[in-house]
């Protein structure tokens, strides 16, 4: 049996998309019988040993915490943190989720060892456009491109003599291809479709939504509150939205992030915008999510983007960034609109577009509901898993 060592500082108790990955790669590995074990090197508040079963043994490392108060990430930055484990487990194949310093602390733990596993990555962020050039453009377009050329360089330098690196998104896969990074693996993520149905609708809640009013529409928002999600813009969109349909629609936002103020502020001031909070329960996420007509996935920089393929999943019609993984998705599905431009009055258009026409949000939803049913988990891993033994057998 040949072992998988996985670490990630993206891992974060509360994350989105990286601990759903983390969540079902774990189920999977203790439910199937496989020709590899993987071992989860989770970050924590101490140093601790679960075997979860003869495939899937946890190691918690005591870890930096990282300072903020909307998060719970902690940081493995050293060689010597990770190289007893490497020592312990004698890994095979170790997996890189993250592109700050992780890899090359890898590659250091490895050095001088008699048994050389194979280093691979996960490219779960792409953070050149998405973290460099994005907040770099703020201050000078011309900086933003200098800065964004050098952390490709730095991405290439710390994925050095690495075996492959896995891409969920074709768009991002393209970007790194020419921007010179290699051995690239196009491995899309998976959605629990059973889970994630329009049968999940619960029509009381319908009914609470459109208090009395069965024209009322019904939106969703199970995104992280910030900036690069697209809160602020939906909000801006909001009156927008109200003034062209002539009834306030239900918009529901769920999670938390920096910008939660302004949600906040927004359920003070509109009778039909609530916040249910941070839900953890998957099932009580697809209940809220089949229940809601239109849903939003208005980051650009999504590498995949599960909350978009759930939503769709659900029945719902999606209105979507015109860039990464959501445009990649609603074009390919048409299960929504894709924005042309990100701006209040486009967003308001696409979702007054849909709203004033029953038959293409059915249509759409429909679409949606059969392009999401071709992302399954078990698909992923077993794909994942021809990865490995491709990249371990090349030794």
């Amino acid at each position: 049996m040949k072992v998988v060592l996985d670490i990630n500082n993206f891992w974060s108790p509360s994350g989105g998309g990286v601990r759903c990955y983390h969540l079902q790669k774990m189920e999977y590995y203790q439910k199937k019988q496989s020709e590899f074990k993987l071992i989860f090197l989770m970050q924590d508040s101490c140093n601790k040993t679960e075997e979860i079963s003869p495939t899937l043994t946890i190691e918690h490392v005591k870890a930096l915490k990282v300072p903020g108060k909307w998060w719970e990430y902690r940081f493995i930055y050293s060689a010597k943190q990770i190289r007893p484990y490497i020592e312990k487990f004698k890994p095979d194949i170790i997996e890189v989720g993250s592109p700050y310093v992780l890899p090359a602390a890898v590659r250091k733990a490895c050095a001088c060892l008699k048994h050389q596993p194979v280093l691979t990555g996960f490219w779960h962020a792409d953070f050149p456009v998405t973290y460099v050039r994005r907040t770099a453009e703020k201050i000078n377009g011309f900086f933003a491109q200098k800065l964004e050329t050098l952390a490709w360089a730095y991405a290439r330098r710390q994925f050095k003599n690495y075996k492959g690196i896995q891409v969920s998104s074709k768009e991002v896969m393209a970007r790194m291809n020419k921007r010179g990074l290699s051995n690239l693996c196009w491995l899309p993520l998976g959605i629990d479709s059973n889970l994630f149905t329009p049968s999940r609708k619960d029509t009381t809640l319908v009914e609470e939504l459109k208090a009395g009013n069965p024209n009322r529409l019904t939106m969703f928002f199970p995104h992280r509150f910030c900036k690069e999600k697209g809160v602020s813009l939906l909000l801006n969109a909001y009156p927008i939205i109200c003034k062209k349909l002539g009834v306030e629609p239900a918009l529901v936002f769920v999670g938390t992030g920096n910008r939660i103020h302004l949600v906040e502020e927004a359920v003070k001031k509109y009778k039909h915008v609530r916040y249910a909070g941070f839900i953890k329960s998957a099932e009580e996420m697809a209940r809220w999510s089949a229940s809601c007509e239109i849903g939003f996935a208005l980051s650009g920089y999504e590498t995949f983007g599960f909350s978009i393929l759930e939503g769709m999943a659900c029945g719902e019609c999606l209105v979507s960034a015109n860039t990464g993984a959501a445009a990649e998705h609603i074009g390919e599905s048409g299960g929504g609109i894709v924005l042309q431009k990100m701006t209040p009055k486009a967003l308001a258009d696409a979702v007054c577009e849909i709203a004033e026409n029953k038959t293409i949000m059915q249509t759409m939803g429909v679409k949606g509901r059969a392009y999401a049913e071709r992302f399954s988990w078990d698909a992923c891993f077993k794909r994942q898993m021809e990865f490995y033994a491709e990249v371990s057998g090349s030794d």
